[in-house]
C-alpha cells in the first residue's frame, strides 16, 4: 500500500519528464513507429483538430476502451479517467465530478448540445443520457466556459452519438449489445439500424431498456450501522428505456439531420429501509423513487463553404420537454417487513429547454484558424410540492434566457501554436412570486431569522472570459502546454431561489437571491509524450476561485448536521417546538438543512496517465498508470465539503490470439479533509478484469465478461453528497454479446 501518495505522484512526474530527453528515454525506437491513434475531438469549437492538437487536458474514450468501460451512467463510465471521479447516488444515478466540481459545474452535452434535465439541481438527479448509445465520449478537465458558457466552469463531458455522424455505408446495419449481471440481475439491452433509403439520405433507429434488482453490498447499507439487514442496497432498483428516431441528408453542399428521443426511468434512492418493528431491528419505515422522462427533438447541419471567405456554417438546435416526480412511499411496520400504505408524489420537476447554437468557421487570415459562434437558451424551471397550493416548494418556477457570443482562434508559431479566445454572455433569471406559502422562513446559523422571500425579483448576470494558451513542441515526440483562463459562472436557480424540502434527497435547501457571479482564474501546465512505447500526459492546475458558490451544511454541536423538519423547523422550533419522541408529520426532523454560501476558494491538483508497451508483435502487453490528486478550500480557511480523494491505479492490457484481458486496479485513498458537518470517508481497493473474446469464425460478434469490485470493498465515494446511506456495491460479474451486422 502506497503510505505517502503525494510523494508517490511527486515522485513519478519527475521521473515522467525526464524521459523527455533522449538520454532518458531508455529505448532506441524510433518515436514515429509507435504512434496513439488519431482521434478527433467533436466538441471542439474550431473543429477538426486532434487530441494532440489542443492546449486543453482532455481524455476521449472510444473504440474498445469505450466498449470495455461501458457502463449504465455516465459517471460509473468515466470514473477512473485522470480528474474524474463519480458521485453517485446508488446505481442509478452517477454524475461525473471534474477536478473536485460537479452538479451545475460540469456541463454535458449529447452530440454538441445540453441534456436539458435536471441533474445538476439536485444529488439525486439522473444525467437523462443513455450511454449505451455513446459512440465517444469527450472529457475537457477544467474551464471550458469559452464555448460552453457559465455552465461549463468545471468541465464538459460531451457523448457524441452516430445520430448525426453524415459518414454511412450504402448497405443496412445493425449493431448492438445484451448483457447480464448477476449482482442485481442487471438485465441490458442496446440495438441500432442505420437503413440508407438512398446514396444521400439514411434513417437511424436505436432503443435501450434496463432491469435490475437491488444491488447485492458487502456490509451494512447506513454508514454506522451495526444492527439490521445487511448486504442489500434497499430500493436500488432501476428501470430505464431509451429511443431515437433520426433521418440525415448529406451533399457536397454539407448535411442536415433531424430527430426525435425519448428517455425515461424509474429508480430508487437507496434508503435503509426495513420496515419491520424497531424491536425487531427495523429501520427506516418509507423509502423514495424517481420518476423521470423527456421528449426531445434535434436539429444538426453544416454548410461547407456557403459564402466567400466562409469554410463551414454550423448549427444545432435543440428542444426538450423534461418532467420528474419524486414519490414517496410509506409502510406500516409488520414483522415480515412492512405493508404499503400510501404512496406520494412529493416533488414534481419540469424543465422545457430550448437551445440553439451557431457556428461560422471563415477562411484563415494571416494564419488565424477560429470560429465565431452564437448561443441562445431559454429554460423555463420548476419544483414544486403538487400535494396543494398551502405546500412548499423546492424551487419557485424561474425563466432563465441565456444569449451569449463567443471567439476562439489559433495561429501555428516557431515554436508550435498558440490560442486565445473569449465569450460574453447576458442571462437573465425572472422567478414568480410565492404567495402563502407554508414556509415562513428559517432560522440561520448565526441566529438570525431569515423570512422566505415572496417577490425575490430578477437577476440579472453578465459572465465574461477570456482564455489564452500556448503548445511548445519540444521535439517530435513531446509537447509543453500552458494555459490561463478567467471565467465567470451566474449562479444557478436552484442556488439563487431555492427555498424548501427536496425531498428524494433528504435536504432542506436555502438559497440566496443576492448571489453574484463566481469569478476563476485557472493556471494549466502539462507535458506529455504523444508517440513511442513510453506514452504519458502530466498536467498540473490552480485555480482561484473569488465568490465560490457551495453548499454549506450547519454543525448541530456533535459533528452532525443539523435537521429540520418539512418546513425548515429546527428541534424546539415552530411546529417542532413540542413533539414528543416517535411523532410522525412535523415532529420529524428528517431533512438536513443546508443553505448556499459564497466565499473565496481554491483548487489545485495534480494528473498522471501513462502507458508504455513492453510486449510488440502478436500478443502485444501494455502496461497503464494514473494518479489524480485536488485539493479545494476556502481561502480563509477551511476544507471544501465532497472533494475527490487521492487516487492511483494501475493496469495491464494484452492479446492472445482472440482473447483480449484487462486488468486494473485502483486505490481510493482516504479523505480526512473534510467540510464542515461533513463525515470523513476510509480508503479502499478497486480490482477488476475485462475478457473479450473474438472469435474468427465469427467475426461480427465478440463475447465478454467484466469483473467489478472483486475484492468485495464496502467503500464510501466521498464526492458524493449521500456516501453515509449508499456505498459501492459489491463484487459483480456483467457477462454479454456485442455484435454488428451490414454496414
Amino acid at each position: 500500500m502506497i503510505k505517502q501518495p503525494r510523494l508517490a505522484l511527486a515522485t513519478l512526474a519527475a521521473a515522467i519528464v525526464a524521459s523527455s530527453t533522449p538520454q532518458a528515454q531508455g529505448s532506441t525506437e524510433p518515436a514515429s513507429e509507435i504512434a496513439l491513434p488519431v482521434i478527433v475531438v467533436t466538441a471542439d469549437p474550431i473543429g477538426g483538430r486532434t487530441t494532440d492538437e489542443l492546449i486543453q487536458p482532455i481524455s476521449v474514450v472510444a473504440g474498445a476502451e469505450l466498449d470495455r468501460r461501458r457502463e449504465a451512467t455516465l459517471g460509473a463510465l468515466l470514473d477512473g479517467l485522470p480528474g474524474v471521479a463519480n458521485a453517485d447516488f446508488g446505481p442509478g444515478v452517477g454524475r461525473p465530478t471534474i477536478r473536485g466540481q460537479q452538479g451545475s459545474r460540469v456541463k454535458v452535452l449529447e452530440d454538441g448540445l445540453g441534456t436539458a434535465d435536471v441533474s445538476g439541481e439536485g444529488a439525486d438527479h439522473a444525467i437523462a443520457i443513455d450511454p449505451a448509445r455513446a459512440d465517444q465520449i469527450e472529457v475537457f478537465r477544467g474551464s471550458s466556459t469559452l464555448a460552453y458558457g457559465s455552465g461549463a466552469a468545471g468541465g464538459v463531458v460531451n457523448v457524441r452519438t452516430r445520430r448525426f455522424n453524415p459518414e454511412f455505408a450504402q448497405v443496412p446495419g445493425v449493431r448492438g449489445e445484451v448483457s447480464y449481471g448477476a449482482n442485481g440481475k442487471d438485465r441490458q439491452g442496446y440495438v441500432a439500424l442505420d437503413l440508407p433509403v438512398t446514396d444521400d439520405v439514411v434513417i437511424r433507429a436505436d432503443a435501450s431498456r434496463r432491469r435490475s434488482n437491488d444491488f447485492d453490498i458487502d456490509g451494512f447499507q447506513q454508514s454506522g450501522q451495526t444492527e439490521g439487514r445487511r448486504g442489500k442496497l434497499v430500493n436500488s432498483s432501476i428501470s430505464t428505456d431509451a429511443y431515437s428516431l433520426t433521418g440525415l441528408l448529406r451533399r457536397d453542399w454539407g448535411f442536415v439531420g433531424a430527430g426525435v428521443s425519448r428517455w425515461e426511468t424509474d429508480y430508487g434512492i437507496p434508503e435503509n429501509f426495513d420496515a419491520r418493528p424497531r424491536e425487531l431491528g427495523g429501520q427506516s419505515d418509507e423509502f423514495e423513487r424517481v420518476f423521470a422522462d423527456y421528449n426531445r427533438f434535434d436539429l444538426r447541419g453544416e454548410l461547407r463553404q456557403p459564402f466567400a471567405g466562409i469554410e463551414a456554417v454550423r448549427f444545432k438546435l435543440a428542444y426538450t420537454e423534461f418532467e420528474q416526480d419524486e414519490v414517496e412511499f410509506q409502510f406500516a411496520r409488520t414483522p415480515e417487513g412492512g405493508e404499503l400504505e400510501e404512496a406520494v408524489v412529493e416533488a414534481v420537476f419540469e424543465n422545457d429547454e430550448l437551445d440553439l447554437r451557431i457556428e461560422l468557421v471563415p477562411e484563415p487570415i494571416a494564419q488565424w484558424r477560429s470560429v465565431l459562434g452564437f448561443q441562445y437558451s431559454q429554460r423555463d424551471f420548476e419544483a414544486d410540492d403538487p400535494r396543494g397550493g398551502d405546500r412548499t416548494f423546492y424551487v419557485r418556477p424561474t425563466t432563465t434566457r441565456t444569449a451569449a457570443l463567443f471567439v476562439v482562434g489559433e495561429r501555428p508559431v516557431d515554436f508550435g501554436r498558440i490560442e486565445v479566445g473569449a465569450r460574453i454572455e447576458r442571462e437573465r433569471a425572472s422567478a414568480d412570486d410565492v404567495i402563502g406559502s407554508r414556509v415562513d422562513g428559517v432560522t440561520l446559523p448565526e441566529g438570525d431569522f431569515l423570512a422566505l422571500p415572496e417577490d425575490p425579483g430578477n437577476r440579472t448576470f453578465t459572465p465574461f472570459s477570456l482564455s489564452a494558451g500556448a503548445i511548445v513542441e519540444l521535439g517530435a515526440a513531446h509537447h509543453l502546454r500552458a494555459a490561463i483562463t478567467r471565467a465567470e459562472r451566474a449562479p444557478s436557480p436552484e442556488q439563487l431561489y431555492a427555498f424548501g424540502r427536496h425531498s428524494a434527497a433528504g435536504t432542506f435547501e436555502v438559497g440566496d437571491v443576492t448571489l453574484g457571479n463566481e469569478r476563476y482564474v485557472n493556471f494549466e501546465l502539462g507535458v506529455d509524450r504523444h508517440a513511442g512505447p513510453l506514452r504519458y500526459e502530466v498536467s498540473i492546475f490552480y485555480n482561484r476561485v473569488d465568490d465560490f458558490i457551495f453548499l454549506q451544511s450547519e454543525d448541530d454541536g456533535t459533528g452532525s448536521p443539523v435537521a429540520v423538519n418539512d418546513i425548515g423547523n429546527r428541534a424546539g422550533e415552530g411546529a417542532a417546538a413540542s413533539c414528543a419522541p416517535g411523532e410522525g408529520g412535523l415532529c420529524r426532523l428528517r431533512n438536513q438543512f443546508v443553505f448556499n454560501k459564497q466565499a473565496d476558494a481554491e483548487f489545485w491538483g495534480g494528473e498522471i496517465a501513462a502507458v508504455a508497451d513492453i510486449v510488440n508483435g502478436a500478443t502485444p502487453v501494455s502496461l497503464r498508470f494514473s494518479a489524480d490528486s485536488v485539493r479545494g478550500n476556502l481561502r480563509r480557511g477551511g476544507n471544501l465539503p465532497r472533494i475527490t480523494p487521492v487516487r492511483v491505479g494501475i493496469g495491464i492490457d494484452a492479446r492472445f490470439g482472440e482473447l483480449d484481458i484487462s486488468a486494473d486496479y485502483r486505490r481510493v485513498f482516504k479523505q480526512n479533509r473534510t467540510g464542515d458537518a461533513e463525515d470523513r470517508t476510509s480508503g479502499y481497493n478497486m480490482l477488476s478484469l475485462d475478457l473479450t473474446w473474438n472469435p474468427a469464425a465469427f467475426a461480427a460478434a465478440e463475447l465478454f465478461l467484466r469483473a467489478r469490485n472483486l475484492l468485495d470493498e464496502d467503500g464510501r465515494q466521498h464526492q458524493s453528497f449521500f456516501k453515509d446511506e449508499s456505498p459501492i456495491i459489491g463484487r459483480a460479474f456483467i457477462g454479454g454479446v456485442r455484435f454488428h451486422l451490414g454496414g
